[in-house]
């Protein structure tokens, strides 16, 4: 009886675990459906300056400063805040390892030896957190709602670097909505987009210089390329969570399913036990009628 109820405490016990996994997969579910419209909705602002940025640098070109000779390299790397994502941290990691054609924890060599770490997000933080390169870390979002806070944290830390390293080049790395690993650059800004502008032989009329203007783009250009970064990142996140979550919960409902089974098994055995012992003193009892009538017809 013991070990029946231990069973039956245990699955309890799971079907308590169950319903927190089922409620933060849900919770994954509906961030993600909420992050969908913000996505569209900030994809269309970058394509937006980005195409208007292509055509005021084809219309006056020779505007964007000139390359250096080796810059100082800094990656942007967007991370999560939470867990039970599975391995999306994993992965950035190996794509920065990659990028940096060196090892990731320690010192690199070569040129990789002068790039710095930015990293977003607690989870991805402990991984790399004995990294010499790493010299910025903040919190990451655990809702869309968070993320203006968390680039209010970052755009200082930012201009911190490009006071202290002009020239310098960002990229970001950062889960997309497809899940894939994407290296953006960032800095400086509008690189190659020169080529794609439209041809038109009347440049823009404008209010401004040129580089007024190509400077007033590029900030709102880096903040709108910085939320949209940000929302690629926490949908994807939010996905992977919710396909993990899914497979948890699965695994334990077959583990739910496969102690009431046992548990049902170990009924049936006491079950059989007690009609054992029924049919036992069944058997004693009759064994002893006969006996009890012949004394009883042999008194006066």
């Amino acid at each position: 009886m013991s070990q029946r109820r231990e069973l039956q405490q245990h699955r309890e016990s799971l079907g308590e675990i169950r319903e927190i996994m089922n409620s933060m997969k849900t919770l994954a579910y509906m961030e993600s459906r909420k992050l969908e419209r913000y996505i569209e909705a900030q994809q269309a602002v970058v394509t937006g300056i980005e195409t208007a940025a292509a055509d005021l640098l084809h219309s006056y070109p020779g505007m964007l400063p000139p390359a250096s000779g080796k810059p100082v390299r800094a990656w942007l790397v967007i991370g999560s805040e939470r867990g039970f994502c599975g391995d999306f941290n994993q992965q950035l990691l190996a794509q920065l390892q990659e990028q940096l054609a060196g090892p990731v924890a320690g010192i690199a060599d070569g040129d990789a030896a002068g790039d710095l770490i930015l990293v977003v997000g607690q989870k991805l933080q402990s991984l790399l957190q004995d990294d010499p390169r790493l010299v910025v870390a903040v919190e990451g979002a655990s809702m869309a709602e968070d993320l203006a806070s968390l680039l209010q944290q970052l755009v200082p830390h930012l201009r911190e670097l490009q006071g202290a390293h002009p020239g310098l080049e960002l990229r970001a790395l950062y889960h997309s909505g497809k899940g894939d690993v994407v290296v953006k650059p960032v800095l400086p800004p509008f690189v190659g987009l020169a080529q794609t502008g439209v041809l038109n032989n009347i440049p823009p009329l404008l209010n401004l210089s040129p580089p007024v203007v190509l400077g007033g783009l590029a900030e709102h250009y880096l903040f709108a390329l910085m939320f949209q970064m940000l929302y690629a990142s926490l949908h994807a996140e939010n996905h992977q969570r919710l396909i993990h979550m899914e497979g948890a919960v699965k695994h334990l409902d077959e583990r739910a399913a496969e102690l009431l089974r046992q548990g049902n098994v170990l009924r049936q055995e006491e079950i059989t036990e007690e009609i054992e012992v029924i049919l036992l003193n069944a058997a004693n009892l009759g064994g002893c009628c006969p006996e009890q009538e012949r004394l009883q017809r042999q008194m006066p």
